[in-house]
């Protein structure tokens, strides 16, 4: 790639100043950037992986002719993402005529503050609620506070706080509001659809100009580590200190941010957000709606990525026993080269993936639940909201002549990667699909899964609830909930 189409730093709006950079460590976090360099010290560091909210601030970003606002947790954000970014801090906030800004005040007026640490987080979250939904009911003011702990006030004056600066309205008089179109001008002018280069003697930092640039970087550098939302790789750095010394940063490629509905199944881009992804999610698969919101807290859905979640193989991870049993495929690629391979086969191993060197996903195709399928997932965690999962378990079904046509049952956090429970499936496949059949078929889990011990749950633990979510299952398939009950849900549309 030529000099003229390569830049040497990183261009962003902090609030209302412009910023660039060609000097800064590699890994540093964006919380860090603010309280040490800019001394903006509103935003807080609670627990340096993204759970608490106190370090919550507002990313804005073109998206095609809009401006889009998102809350995101800056101490596991890395500052080279903010790259033709607007970052807004609780600073930053303010209402006429020198007086506090409306959601701050709200707080004020309802006693939503006790210690105040994690006050400016839960200000920012609202404010970004206040300003993408003012129609907002409670469920979506609980829901834009599920990233954000608070352990002193409690919920009830905050939420208090947050109906009445909506039902007050205000936002089209809003000093930030009405900034944005000169904001929104500015980084345009920052878009040049260079390649990003920022080396040190010990590190490189790539920001690909396109999706095919990216895939000219990894044959380069295949041992590369790709940031995407950075949920994960934050926590690499803040808790486990690894060394990255080669970072290539992703988010901003509109490329991979792509989502298409067709007849029979919905492809998403690997650098769709979970956010991004909710709308079609939850229309097409209404199943899976519920779950989505239990997938982190608003920041960590507006940063984390599909692809990313799928790419890094965890076997804890939310969304591959899922798609694994709706038959989910990836796209991958390496150079110019693609493959297409089913995602239950991209996991081999504990940290090893069907990736070969400088491959990347690129693209997830879901197809849709056919009519006359039951699907169902399950997630089990120590607390409802905002929690890494003990076991997730995803299962779908195709009856005829009440046996078992065909079935998937697929399990995250019982084995070393997201697996299907075959020995079960094939017990069950020929089948009636009763009571009967059900107890027998989950006392062969043992066969499929040897869990382990941990400090979410102990394996026999995990092996009971397993045995457990199947029978569930079942229930709702033949129209009763777990307790007995009557199950609308599973009688008109498949298990919920």
């Amino acid at each position: 790639m030529g000099a003229d189409s390569v830049r040497k730093s990183i261009r962003f709006i902090l609030n209302n100043d412009l910023v660039e950079l060609d000097d800064f460590e590699h890994t540093q976090n964006v919380l860090d950037f603010l309280r040490l360099e800019q001394r903006l010290r509103g935003s807080k560091e609670g627990c340096a992986e993204g759970d608490c909210g106190a370090c919550t601030v507002l990313v804005g970003r073109l998206v095609g002719n809009d401006l889009v606002y998102e809350t995101v947790n800056s101490c596991i954000r890395f500052v080279a993402s903010l790259d033709g970014c607007h970052l807004v801090t609780v600073e930053h906030l303010k209402g006429q005529n020198g007086a506090l800004h409306p959601v701050q005040a709200a707080m004020v007026e309802q006693h939503g503050s006790q210690c105040g640490f994690c006050t400016p987080g839960i200000v920012m979250s609202l404010y970004g609620l206040w300003m993408n939904n003012p129609e907002a009911n409670q469920i979506d003011i609980e829901t834009s506070l599920q990233g954000n702990l608070c352990r002193c006030t409690g919920y009830a004056p905050i939420i208090k706080a947050a109906k009445s600066v909506l039902a007050a309205g205000g936002q089209k008089i809003d000093p930030l509001l009405q900034e944005r179109n000169k904001i929104q001008s500015r980084l345009r002018e920052l878009v040049d659809n260079k390649r990003v280069e920022i080396f040190t003697d010990t590190t490189k930092i790539f920001l690909p100009a396109d999706v095919d640039d990216l895939a000219e970087i990894l044959l380069q550098y295949p041992d590369a580590t790709i940031v995407a939302g950075a949920t994960d790789v934050g926590l690499w750095v803040n808790k486990q200190m690894r060394q990255l010394p080669i970072l290539i940063f992703i988010s901003h490629l509109s490329q991979l941010q792509k989502l298409e509905q067709m007849d029979d199944e919905i492809r998403l881009g690997a650098g769709v957000s979970y956010s991004q992804a909710w709308p079609i999610i939850a229309e097409k698969i209404p199943q899976l709606d519920e779950f989505w919101g239990r997938i982190g807290g608003g920041q960590v859905r507006n940063m984390g990525t599909i692809g990313g979640n799928i790419a890094n193989g965890s076997p804890i991870g939310d969304t591959p026993p899922a798609l694994i049993a709706l038959g989910a495929s990836i796209g991958l690629r390496q150079g110019n080269k693609k493959r297409s391979i089913l995602l239950e086969d991209y996991f081999i191993a504990y940290g090893k993936q069907d990736r070969q060197q400088g491959e990347f996903v690129e693209s997830i195709n879901i197809p849709l639940v056919r009519e006359g399928d039951y699907f169902a997932v399950y997630k089990i965690s120590k607390r409802r909201d905002e929690d890494i999962s003990t076991l997730c378990g995803a299962f779908k079904v195709r009856l005829k002549g009440g046996k078992v046509e065909q079935i998937i049952i697929a399990f995250g956090g019982m084995a070393a990667i997201p697996k299907r429970a075959k020995t079960v499936e094939g017990a069950l496949i020929g089948a009636e699909w009763s009571r009967q059949n059900i107890g027998l078929a989950a006392k062969l889990m043992e066969e499929d899964f040897s869990p382990l011990s941990d400090v979410r749950g102990s394996a026999q633990y995990r092996s009971l609830v397993a045995k457990n979510l199947l029978k569930r299952f079942y229930l709702e398939t033949i129209g009763k909930s777990s307790d007995g009950e009557d199950s609308q849900v599973a009688q008109s549309a498949g298990a919920a």
